[in-house]
């Protein structure tokens, strides 16, 4: 059975870590407890490849910015669907957002998609 996967790109100050961070447990959280497969939040940290397009410029990195690549798996859409109507009913989702005073990154830049996985090892 092929997996579905969703994926971001966000561009963040490196001084926000700690709040995205937090955040992002509580996502973890919230989302593998509605029945997503895995959850993963990753920071760059080597952004200089020798060959290909560099997320830094990709994503038009400003100074003092760094890229997250997170994704999120599900059995298919249809239960990505299903999850992601539950999370967004979750209170604790709501309630991490409120403690912000803002968001710890720039939602107008953030890139996401959803991806049927055609190959998997």
């Amino acid at each position: 059975m092929a997996t579905y996967v969703d994926g971001y790109l966000l561009p963040i100050p490196k001084k926000n870590l700690a709040a995205y961070r937090k955040m992002a447990k509580v996502g973890a959280k919230v989302w593998h407890d509605h029945g997503a497969l895995h959850y993963f939040e990753c920071v760059g940290e080597d952004l200089t490849p020798k060959w290909g397009l560099p997320f830094p410029k990709a994503m038009k990195l400003k100074p003092g910015e760094t890229v997250i690549f997170s994704f999120i798996v599900y059995k298919s859409r249809k239960h990505r669907d299903s999850v992601n109507a539950r999370v967004m009913a979750d209170p604790r989702l709501s309630a991490v957002m409120n403690t912000m005073k803002k968001m710890p990154f720039d939602m107008k830049r953030m890139c996401v998609g959803g991806f049927e996985a055609i190959v998997e090892a």
